[in-house]
């Protein structure tokens, strides 16, 4: 066989391989580099350039940002406002739902946006006794509509603009997705208002998830004690300042009780105290106001006489209600309030028996009991993946419609800006500024290194550096000018218009079965290849196959954003065509009609 016989059979298995879902899209991708260097189609370079593309590191970079957004608790904010402003006409908060997740996905992409805000429109959906799957769907849609926003809405569109910059006729800028991206989020919001009562299936998950946005009030209710816990801060000129952490006293104060020294937002505590340092005590609401005046600290919030939920929860500190399982290797063990855990990252705030509160010195746990355990957020989703406790309420939803803005919200929003200015005036290279502002959000400690590494998504980073060779063996051995002269001798007579169409047609056929970022690497050299066949501009081609592999709208499996609200709207396979079949058709006719307007061939 020749090369293009080889390149197009390996291309074909890819494709079934990608169809059949039984193999991860990351290997599937990583086989189909290391076939075509197998067989010698690209050489070694070749084989791998793809993961030091450019564009891949953008796409990893934009993962820490986007969770820098996160850790911040701006995206959670952003889904608290929606909560607290939405009202209870479903057809107001479908537009609100729409245009927020719009917004976040251009920003932060398409699976972040949808992950930051369904656990937020799921609850909303329970309080104004809506059916999920009537907000999840144009949660999920609102978000491809968004992605065309920007550049850094989707890696499909850093690709596109990447190859553009290559044919000689500059790259899209960070906006210049904008013209068409706003037009397709108008458009996708009038179906949903106007149609979406006849489009959009009625479905409901088995169970629904809890309304936790004021939890820690109810928890306050629940585990209330005659000695309440309360979190103060060390202030400059504090006598605590510089004693060890390990035999700290509180002096005269025997009836508050010291539980743990946490650190500040920023660092875990030392080996001694420090300024900024969080105390948590237990004790009356009279000596702890005591013991505050005496040694300089401020208040963080008290709970039970009080009533401070900020006692509980804050932007870098949390809780969690945990049941000891049955056969547990915890039964059996000698806990009390205010115990610090073995790992030395929670602190066990109350013990409940039968439902009732064990206000005891010491506590021998038994299958059943329910503790409330206090740590940092990332520490609660560490610790209680232990199959020892079963948690009540997952931490990650509790933080997101519950912790207020943190600290340093603001510093992340200010590098967001300064990202997206830095992009939009394109001096600098956009791989560049990704880099910038990730480093931006480590550095400023918005993020830790660790939470950075875990929130760059390796198998995103796989696909497209493992297809980027293949889009390269496509050009190299002609493959792509083969099929774009089979396409323009079918249908070029009739003008470049409807050679777009078709090759937009064939673009949405594989976005609905394959990877949409996959879709993109495949097709978009043979867009090059086309325009240059027709002896036209080749970015309205580019553009147009941008515009429909964000229209992954007919199956859950075609992106992410569409499987991951599958189980939570209680959504089977078909329930996506006929609300999707009418967004293709608008992106279809906007690729088509409105594209070329823009981008004129």
């Amino acid at each position: 066989m020749n090369d293009i016989a080889v390149t197009m059979v390996i291309l074909g298995v890819t494709v079934v391989a990608f169809v059949s879902g039984k193999v991860p899209t990351g290997l599937v991708a990583v086989g189909a580099a290391l076939a075509l260097l197998a067989t010698g189609i690209l050489d070694l370079h070749e084989a791998f350039a793809g993961f030091a593309d450019p564009a891949v590191v953008l796409i990893a970079a934009l993962f820490v940002v986007a969770e820098g957004l996160d850790a911040s608790g701006l995206t959670g904010w952003a889904g608290q406002q929606l909560v607290a402003r939405g009202g209870t006409k479903t057809a107001v908060l479908t537009v609100l739902v729409m245009l927020v997740v719009a917004l976040l996905s251009a920003l932060i992409s398409v699976n972040g946006a949808v992950a930051a805000l369904l656990p937020v429109v799921v609850v909303v959906a329970s309080r104004i006794s809506v059916a999920p799957s009537r907000l999840l769907l144009p949660l999920a849609f609102g978000a491809h509509a968004g992605s065309l926003l920007t550049l850094t809405g989707s890696p499909v569109n850093v690709i596109i603009s990447e190859l553009a910059a290559t044919t000689g006729h500059g790259g899209f800028g960070f906006f210049d997705f904008t013209a068409i991206g706003a037009v397709l989020v108008v458009g996708t919001v009038l179906i949903t208002v106007l149609f979406g009562r006849w489009l959009i299936p009625d479905r409901r998950p088995a169970t629904m998830p809890r309304d936790l946005s004021d939890h820690a009030r109810t928890l306050l209710g629940e585990y209330a004690s005659p000695q309440p816990f309360a979190r103060v801060r060390v202030r400059g000129g504090s006598p605590l300042i510089g004693r060890p952490t390990a035999t700290l006293s509180l002096g005269d104060q025997s009836a508050v009780q010291l539980i743990a020294v946490q650190g500040t937002d920023h660092r875990p505590a030392g080996d001694v105290v420090r300024p900024g340092d969080r105390l948590l005590l237990r004790g009356d609401t009279a000596s702890i106001r005591i013991l505050k005046h005496d040694n300089k600290l401020a208040g963080l919030g008290v709970n039970g006489a009080l009533g401070r939920t900020d006692a509980l929860i804050d932007s870098t500190y949390g809780v969690a209600e945990v049941v000891v399982a049955p056969r547990s290797s915890m039964v059996g063990e000698t806990v009390f309030p205010g115990m610090v855990t073995e790992s030395g990252d929670l602190v066990i705030l109350a013990v409940q028996r039968s439902g009732e509160p064990i206000d005891a010195q010491t506590i021998v746990l038994e299958s059943g009991d329910t503790l409330l355990v206090q740590g940092r957020w990332d520490k609660l989703d560490l610790n209680l993946a232990d199959p020892a406790v079963l948690v009540v309420d997952e931490p990650d939803q509790l933080r997101r419609q519950a912790a207020p803005l943190g600290a340093r919200a603001w510093i992340a929003l200010a590098v967001l800006v300064l990202m997206v200015a830095a992009l939009a005036t394109g001096v600098v290279p956009p791989a560049v500024v990704g880099l910038l502002a990730a480093a931006a959000m480590v550095l400023a400690r918005v993020v830790t290194v660790e939470r950075a590494h875990r929130s760059i998504s390796w198998t995103t980073l796989l696909l497209v550096g493992g297809m980027i060779p293949m889009s390269t063996a496509i050009t190299k051995t002609g493959a792509a000018e083969l099929i774009a002269n089979g396409l323009v001798s079918a249908v070029g007579r009739y003008g470049p218009l409807l050679v777009l169409a078709s090759l937009c047609v064939v673009a949405l056929i594989f976005g609905q079965l394959i990877s949409n970022t996959a879709t993109a690497l495949i097709i978009a050299p043979i867009a090059v290849s086309v325009a240059g066949e027709l002896g036209v501009s080749p970015l309205p081609f580019l553009m147009a196959v941008a515009v429909v592999c964000a229209a992954a709208f007919l199956t859950p499996v075609a992106t992410p954003a569409n499987f991951m609200i599958m189980g939570p709207a209680g959504l089977r396979f078909g329930d996506y065509w006929r609300y999707g079949l009418a967004l293709v058709a608008l992106f279809l006719a906007a690729a088509v009609f409105l594209v070329p307007l823009i981008w004129p061939f």
